[in-house]
């Protein structure tokens, strides 16, 4: 099924929250000049999406976001509590054929949509898109336990016709992150265990197996190798591997001492300013573009 050929080739975006998410979904869709509004309860946030983005409508209010949307994206902070309040209010605000998405990276559909009514559940689901939006082709379409075969479609159908590559997820998880979680997890534990220092383990997966992964996924990989290779690396290696089920204690440390990353100027990286967080911006803009932009 081709579902951009199904749905229209325009549709009105409503965009709950305006940071680094929601400024990147607007310059997404005002790129293929779709309507867009946007509203978010901090006004300066909202008034610099605008600045950044033009072309996006900024709403007085909750109620005059959604109006006439098609497809409501909320990108606010992740907190199972403002999420389920917000999608309250978006359910009841909006009519029903407004699809009503959560771009939660980590919180499921299903807690979000746990105050919603089963009369409006049904149009509720997850987009979750990677940062930065505008640049990554692919989105995980999530269907929660009481999102509708209906209401996936026409989301796959939307996303299409926007030019994303959408993918449907059948469960309620975001796979991608499990993905990413579990090489992270498995980084911080060599870093921990004294095995390399935090620059080369990036070293080692962007100059090796990394640099491979936009062309040969895992799976493809195993078949190229062969299944009983891989069955023969699995039971050397994985008896090895973290299996911890809470966050590494070197991340821990990082945060307690105010190493936090970027925003509090060092953290895996002992020092971060100005000039090398531009320069590292710059790379992965640099990177991706060429990656996917033709």
């Amino acid at each position: 099924m081709n579902s951009s050929t199904t749905y229209p080739a325009q549709a009105k975006i409503a965009l709950i929250g305006g940071g680094l998410m929601g400024t990147g979904l607007a310059r997404l869709f005002r790129a293929v000049h779709w309507p867009v509004s946007a509203w978010d309860q901090d006004a300066h946030a909202l008034a610099r999406l605008c600045k950044e983005v033009p072309g996006v409508a900024a709403a007085k209010d909750l109620q005059d976001a959604v109006r006439d949307a098609d497809l409501v994206i909320e990108a606010v902070a992740e907190r199972p509590a403002i999420k389920q309040a917000l999608f309250v209010e978006l359910a009841a605000l909006t009519p029903s054929h407004t699809l009503l998405a959560t771009n939660s990276s980590v919180i499921p559909v299903a807690v979000v949509t746990a105050d919603v009514s089963d009369s409006d559940a049904h149009r509720a689901l997850g987009t979750h898109f990677w940062n930065p939006p505008d640049l990554i082709p692919l989105v995980e379409v999530i269907q929660g336990p009481r999102t509708s075969e209906a209401s996936i479609l026409r989301a796959v159908g939307l996303l299409e016709a926007a030019g994303r590559e959408p993918v449907r997820v059948h469960a309620d998880v975001v796979p991608g992150n499990r993905l990413q979680h579990a090489l992270w997890r498995e980084a911080m534990a060599l870093v921990d265990e004294g095995v390399c220092s935090p620059q080369d383990v990036d070293r080692i997966v962007k100059r090796s197996f990394g640099a491979r992964l936009a062309v040969l996924g895992p799976l493809e990989n195993a078949d190229l190798v062969g299944l009983e290779l891989t069955r023969q690396i699995h039971e050397v290696v994985l008896p090895h591997l973290s299996r911890a089920t809470r966050p590494a204690a070197g991340l821990l440390e990082r945060i307690a001492a105010g190493h936090t990353g970027i925003a509090g100027g060092g953290g895996f990286y002992p020092e971060w300013n100005e000039a090398s967080i531009a320069a590292l911006r710059a790379r992965l803009a640099g990177h991706l573009g060429k990656a996917f932009l033709r």
